[in-house]
C-alpha cells in the first residue's frame, strides 16, 4: 500500500485504503493536533488504570507514560510530524507511540476514540474557561482603573442614543464591569459543566473489561468539591452530547455582545461629534488618503469578531439539532467553532484590558455636553413629586415646560418665571433650583445609583473582588 494511502487502525475489514478526497474530507489532524496535551494525559491516565485493574503490568504502564511524555516533548518543539493519512490527533500519537513501545498496542483496551474524544476535549474545557476567566479578570481590573480615574466625569447618559440623564462616566464604566462579572459566572458554569469524566462509555456502551473509571476520573482532577471522583452516567450520552460545546460558544458569544456595546460607546465617544476620549495611538490606525484620520479599528474589529462569535454558536446548534444517538461524524467538525471562539475571545479581551490604561478622558468636552439642562427635566418632575403633584401631572408639566423652551428657544433653565409660573400652581420661584449637577448626583445615592458615594464603594467593592 502506498504511502498516500496508509490505512488508519480502523482498517482491518476494508480491502483497499480511503480515497484521497476521503483522507482530505475525513482528517481532522490539521485543527484538532493542538489537543496533543490532553490526549496525552488522558492517555496517561487510561495507562494507569490499566495497570490499577491488572490488564497490563506496572512496566509497560511506565514506558507508554514515558513514550507519551517523549512525544509531547516533540509536539511542543515543534518537532512531531502529523500525518492527515492518520485522520487526527489521537491516532497520530498511537501510531507513533507503538512504533516505539511495544506494549502501547495494549493502551487503547476498553477505550474508543468516542470516550477519548470527548475526554480530551472536556480537559481542554478545563483548560479554555480558565483561559477566559484570567482574561475577563483583566478586562474588569482595567474598568475599574478607569472608572476610578473618571469618578468626576460628569456626562450625558444615553437612551434611544438620545441625552437622557447625567452619570459620571465611572458610573457607565461600572455597568460593564457587572456585564463581565457575569460572563465570569457564564465561564465558571461551563467549567463546572465540563468536568466530569466520559472515559470507559466506550463507544457507545461502555466494556465487559474490568476497568475502574473512578481511578481515571480522580488521575485526571475530574472532583467534585469534596474531591470525590465525578463520572459520567449514561454511556450514550457520554459519547454523543455537546452541551458544552455549545455552552461554552454561548458565553464567548455573550462575551462578545458585551465587548461589542463597550466597544461601540468607545468608537462614539471617540468621534469628533462626541470627543469625550481619545484612543492610544497604538490602538488606533490612519487612513492611506486621508492624513487627518485617527480611526478606532481595534474597537471596530471587536465589534465585528462579535459576529463571527455568534455564527460559532449558531454553527454548533445547527449541527447537532438532527442527530440521532449517539456519535455521528458530523461530530467531528464541533471543534473548529470552539477553537475559534476561544482563540478570538481572548484576543478580544485581552486587546480591550490592554487599550484601556491608554484612553485619554477629554473633560471640557463631556462638561460642555452634560451642561445641556434638559438633562435635568426629570428632577423638575420630582421636583413637583414633592410637592404632592401626581407624577402623571407633574410629566406633562415639566413636557410643557421643554416645549415652552423649545418655543422661546431658550435653555430649560433660563425660562423666565412669569411664563413658567402660569404653567402650574406648583412652580414656585425655587423650580429651577435642580439643575445643579452635583445636587442631581448627590441626591441620587441609593444602591445602583450613580451617586458619588455608591459609584466610590463600587469601585472598592470591585477592587477586592479582583484581589483573589
Amino acid at each position: 500500500m502506498s504511502e498516500g494511502k496508509k490505512q488508519a487502525t480502523w482498517g482491518g475489514r476494508f480491502s483497499e485504503g480511503p480515497a484521497e478526497l476521503m483522507l482530505r474530507i475525513g482528517e481532522s489532524v490539521s485543527f484538532d493536533q493542538r489537543l496533543a496535551p490532553f490526549d496525552v494525559q488522558g492517555s496517561q491516565a487510561q495507562a494507569a488504570m490499566l495497570a490499577h485493574v491488572g490488564i497490563i503490568t506496572e512496566a509497560e504502564r511506565d514506558a507508554i507514560v514515558a513514550g507519551l511524555d517523549a512525544i509531547l516533548a516533540e509536539v511542543e518543539a515543534g518537532e512531531f510530524s502529523w500525518d492527515t493519512a492518520l485522520e487526527d490527533v489521537h491516532m497520530n500519537i498511537e501510531q507513533a507511540l507503538t512504533q516505539r513501545v511495544p506494549a502501547a498496542a495494549k493502551l487503547h483496551t476498553a477505550r474508543s476514540r468516542n470516550d477519548q474524544v470527548a475526554t480530551d476535549m472536556r480537559l481542554w474545557f478545563r483548560y479554555a474557561c480558565g483561559q477566559l476567566d484570567a482574561s475577563l479578570a483583566a478586562v474588569l481590573s482595567s474598568l475599574v482603573d478607569l472608572a476610578d480615574k473618571t469618578k468626576e466625569t460628569i456626562i450625558p447618559g444615553y437612551t434611544h442614543l438620545q441625552r437622557a440623564q447625567p452619570v459620571s462616566m465611572a458610573h457607565h464604566l461600572l455597568a460593564y464591569v457587572e456585564m463581565f462579572q457575569r460572563d465570569r459566572t457564564r465561564v465558571a458554569a461551563v467549567r463546572e459543566q465540563a468536568n466530569v469524566c466520559p472515559l470507559g462509555s466506550g463507544a457507545i456502551a461502555g466494556t465487559t473489561l474490568p476497568i475502574d473509571r473512578e481511578f481515571v476520573a480522580l488521575k485526571l482532577g475530574f472532583v467534585d468539591a469534596a474531591g470525590k471522583p465525578r463520572v459520567t452516567q449514561n454511556s450514550m450520552d457520554a459519547v454523543s452530547d455537546r452541551d458544552t460545546f455549545i455552552d461554552f460558544a454561548s458565553a464567548c458569544a455573550t462575551i462578545g455582545a458585551h465587548l461589542s456595546r463597550l466597544s461601540e460607546d468607545f468608537i462614539l465617544w471617540s468621534s469628533a461629534e462626541f470627543g469625550f476620549v481619545r484612543l492610544p495611538d497604538a490602538f488606533t490606525t490612519g487612513s492611506s488618503l486621508m492624513p487627518q484620520k485617527k480611526n478606532p479599528d481595534a474597537f471596530e474589529l471587536i465589534r465585528g469578531k462579535s459576529a463571527r462569535l455568534t455564527g460559532n454558536l449558531q454553527m454548533l446548534l445547527t449541527m447537532v439539532k438532527g442527530l440521532p444517538l449517539t456519535y455521528n461524524r458530523d461530530l467531528q467538525e464541533d471543534k473548529p467553532p470552539v477553537f475559534d471562539s476561544l482563540d478570538q475571545a481572548l484576543l478580544m479581551l485581552d486587546s480591550v484590558a490592554a487599550c484601556l490604561p491608554g484612553v485619554e478622558v477629554q473633560t471640557k468636552r463631556c462638561a460642555a455636553a452634560v451642561a445641556d439642562p434638559a438633562l435635568l427635566a426629570t428632577d423638575v418632575v420630582d421636583y413637583l413629586v414633592e410637592k404632592a403633584v401626581p407624577f402623571r401631572e407633574a410629566h406633562h408639566v415639566v413636557g410643557a415646560l421643554v416645549g415652552l423652551s423649545e418655543k422661546l428657544d431658550t435653555p430649560l433653565n433660563e425660562l423666565p418665571y412669569d411664563q413658567v409660573a402660569p404653567i402650574h400652581e406648583k412652580l414656585g420661584e425655587d423650580w429651577n433650583v435642580v439643575f445643579d449637577l452635583k445636587r442631581a448626583l448627590a441626591a441620587r445615592e441609593k444602591p445602583g445609583m450613580p451617586g458619588p458615594k455608591q459609584v466610590e464603594a463600587r469601585i472598592t467593592y470591585w477592587r477586592d473582588q479582583l484581589k483573589d
